[in-house]
């Protein structure tokens, strides 16, 4: 495989595959507030945080984590701004105490935080506003979550960084590509993917295991297992990713490796995985190769879709998480591709209304469509070119999804949101 090829994949799953506190749009609205803070150099009078419609339906439904239950924009940014730690990113809610949440309450109450929405655009932006006396400071976060792009301090740029690029080194998704990610797999040294695999497996199963132990959420996870049969891998599949869902979209403070910047996303497309080699007796080397299909096939549908959209991301995780399982199975590159096109052909165009707790059912539907695209496609069952959304090659086929996801679904974006706020 070209060596520059072989880098750039790599430097994607390390980019992409990395922890996160609780949903992905509070933890980044409170990692907003906490570098404002920062900037600012005290503990603000005021706080002001401006967000996109699609961060906006991300927060309105689920619980900040480490904070006592609360949900909403402004508690997110408050709790950054009085116990986050900026230099954690993702992780900023780490350490937050008792009296931090307390704090947090009060000024809640107060209307310490006000909020607005950013108007034209679709995906994610943050911007959030603080100020002491005659001192001021802004920080904006754009395209992903970590993506500072602006920092003020007293109406004077103090950072700008191009808003058009992801910043993430020298990364080029639009070198994925099914054939390439498959080689990839096969040929990557197991040193170069270790950490980043083994972390996302210690870390999703963790929370996982403990979705199923407690009462989260609607308990989607646990219903699954309590009226099916657990001794089927499948079932165990499904009920394990949808798990660690319910207990994420409900404030449990254990962090998720993630993926397209989705914890969700990051659970659906390791955990069936996981459960599936557990049961096969796969060696770890083959559980990280297939992880590396699951998580690269993922990000690859995602890139032409936007990470923030009307589209499940479950959509494409749980697609993805089948074609993990079927590279365990030794299937050829046309099985895989049978069960991608199998897979967002069918259950592709589930609507993303926001993170909650029913996000854990949309996971348990997406795995289930993606096993049984995998084994319509074991057996030579593939929709044909023509059907639909189906083109005349798996790349134009995902193609076409993801124009569907991005351009065909945007009316329905501002509709759920319009929906969501009252409008």
């Amino acid at each position: 495989m070209d060596r520059s090829l072989y880098e750039n994949y790599l430097e994607i799953l390390s980019s992409e595959l990395i922890p996160a506190l609780g949903c992905t749009e509070p933890i980044a609205i409170a990692y907003a507030a906490a570098k404002v803070r920062e900037t600012l150099g005290c503990m603000p009078e005021s706080i002001h945080v401006d967000c996109s419609g699609n961060i906006i339906k991300n927060v309105k439904g689920v619980t900040v984590p480490n904070s006592g239950g609360l949900k909403g924009i402004d508690v997110a940014a408050v709790l950054g701004v009085v116990g986050g730690a900026a230099d954690k990113q993702l992780e900023v809610l780490n350490s937050v105490t008792g009296e931090d949440i307390e704090k947090t309450k009060e000024l809640v109450a107060e209307n310490y935080c006000t909020c607005g929405i950013v108007e034209g655009e679709e995906n994610l932006d943050i911007i959030a506003e603080a100020k002491a006396g005659n001192e001021s400071a802004l920080v904006e976060i754009k395209t992903y979550h970590t993506n500072i792009v602006r920092i003020e301090k007293n109406g004077e740029t103090i950072f700008k960084k191009d808003e058009n690029g992801d910043g993430k080194k020298t990364v080029d998704k639009s070198k994925l590509n099914v054939k390439d990610i498959l080689r990839f797999a096969d040929e990557v040294a197991i040193e170069d993917i270790k950490p980043i695999i083994k972390r996302q497996i210690d870390v999703n199963t963790a929370i996982c295991d403990e979705g199923l132990k407690e009462e989260f959420g609607a308990q989607v996870g646990r219903t699954i297992l309590k009226y099916n049969d657990s001794s089927d891998v499948r079932v165990r599949a499904k009920a394990m990713a949808a798990a660690g869902s319910d207990a994420r979209m409900s404030g449990c403070a254990m962090p998720v490796v993630i993926n397209s910047g989705s914890g969700n996303q990051g659970l659906t497309v390791s955990i069936p995985v996981i459960v599936y080699a557990e049961a096969k007796g796969s060696s770890d080397e083959e559980l990280y190769r297939a992880l590396v299909v699951s998580n690269l096939i993922s990000l690859h549908q995602k890139r032409y879709i936007g990470n923030l959209s009307a589209y499940c991301g479950a959509t494409s995780a749980g697609c993805a998480a089948a074609c993990g399982i079927a590279y365990l199975d030794h299937s050829s590159y046309e099985v895989i591709c049978g069960t991608i096109i199998n897979s967002i052909c069918t259950i592709g165009g589930m609507v993303c209304d926001g993170a909650k707790s029913s996000c854990a059912g949309k996971i348990a539907s997406a795995v289930e469509t993606g096993m049984l695209a995998y084994t319509m496609a074991r057996d030579g069952s593939v929709y044909g070119s023509g059907e639909g959304l189906v083109g005349d090659n798996i790349e134009e086929t995902i193609k076409n999804i993801g124009r569907m996801g991005r351009d065909g679904m945007k009316s329905t974006d501002l509709e759920i949101l319009n929906i969501m706020i009252g409008n």
